[in-house]
């Protein structure tokens, strides 16, 4: 069980891994995207910072929401909307609790792929976030049901989530700014898709 305490301390640390990793991120945008990803999630996520003092005592559900607000507010592009509905949905699939399992971590995950798909028009294959996102989560099934721990669950879908990465630099992107350039878009990896799995690295790393 994960319970809020935690939840809050796992989100910081994204923020920090995010702000680590924030110039490579945005020189992955610049091959193929508007040279601002990394800066953007950056921001965002200082903004999370500043306002978790005051989601101390909350639900899982409403630090993922504000979570989800303040991308969504702060960060410049697709990815404010989409990383925002991502946190947003995952927050609502969890409705009232203050500590969460592996089962629920998975619907969570679940809920934020729908919601990137939903807004972001998009499906797996078009070298964009869920191409990290939706292997990973299909990894983590897979150990989950084979009665793996919950340390073995999270890293099979880190390992499935840089695979994906890996295989965003093989295929055209057909989505958002990088589809203008077409073929030229191959051999470049997906910064939505890297910036991702910094993420669920981060989360697997508390485990």
């Amino acid at each position: 069980m994960t319970d809020n305490v935690k939840v809050l301390d796992i989100v910081e640390k994204m923020a920090v891994a995010i702000d680590e990793n924030a110039q490579f991120l945005t020189d992955l945008d610049a091959a193929i995207g508007d040279n601002d990803h990394g800066i953007n999630m950056d921001r965002g996520f200082k903004k999370v910072i500043a306002d978790l003092p005051g989601l101390e005592g909350k639900g899982v559900d409403a630090i993922m929401k504000k979570v989800g607000m303040d991308l969504v507010s702060t960060v410049g592009g697709s990815a404010g909307p989409l990383y925002g509905t991502a946190f947003m949905k995952a927050g609502a699939s969890v409705a009232g609790k203050t500590e969460v399992d592996m089962a629920d971590f998975l619907n969570m995950m679940e809920a934020a792929i729908g919601g990137v798909q939903l807004r972001g028009k998009a499906v797996k294959g078009e070298k964009t976030m869920l191409d990290a996102m939706i292997p990973a989560l299909d990894a983590m099934k897979e150990a989950n049901e084979a009665g793996k721990g919950t340390k073995e669950v999270l890293e099979a879908g880190v390992k499935a989530a840089e695979d994906g990465v890996e295989y965003t630099k093989t295929i055209i992107a057909t989505k958002g700014r990088a589809s203008y350039l077409g073929e030229r878009s191959i051999g470049h990896q997906d910064p939505g898709a890297t910036s991702f799995t910094v993420i669920l690295k981060t989360i697997a790393a508390e485990y």
